[in-house]
């Protein structure tokens, strides 16, 4: 464990402030599910992230599949990182920290397709493909991951289905996490 040298007290709701530091170096926004640890007579909070919590190979099936189906490489991030990777090297984007750009698509609750205007790249990383379609996943009203489907040099705007496909395993990545 780190130390930080922050002190905090506890209020008289049994409440404790994360410094806004803190909450920025670990992407904890307002709202994120906090899990709680006790561990040696320490409490740790730990950020709750339900694709993990998931079987790896289950979501990984899921970016198997609809890469088959479609043309697409495909993407399955949480709020933070890609959690599963198909049609691509592994290497180059499994773990990866989401991008500035995804983050406010995927927290929109909106569809993004390809807009030659507006790239956005899913990753951090300069050599990451631009995403051609992207669908948050959402299971129990709360927005937790999406689902990228990845632009190449010939295909840039996906099919009516791949977007039919994609929205479907969002959906049902989203019910799997209601369960």
């Amino acid at each position: 464990m780190k130390a930080t040298g922050i002190v905090r007290r506890i209020d008289d709701l049994g409440r404790v402030v994360i410094p806004k530091e803190i909450r920025r170096s670990l992407r904890i926004r307002e709202g994120d599910p906090l899990e709680i640890y006790v561990e040696d007579g320490a409490v740790i909070y730990k950020r709750y992230r339900p694709l993990f919590e998931f079987p790896f190979s289950s979501v990984d099936k899921f970016a198997r599949s609809l890469a088959a189906l479609c043309a697409h490489s495909v993407l399955i991030t949480d709020r933070d990182s890609v959690v599963a990777v198909s049609g691509v090297s592994r290497r180059e984007y499994i773990e990866k920290t989401i991008s500035n750009e995804l983050e406010p698509i995927i927290d929109s609750r909106r569809q993004y397709t390809y807009d030659s205007d507006n790239i956005v790249r899913p990753t951090f990383d300069a050599n990451c493909r631009p995403a051609s379609l992207v669908i948050p996943i959402i299971a129990n009203g709360d927005v937790c991951g999406s689902v990228v489907l990845l632009a190449d040099d010939q295909i840039q705007i996906p099919s009516e289905t791949d977007v039919k496909l994609a929205k479907n395993t969002a959906a049902m990545i989203g019910c799997m996490l209601e369960e």
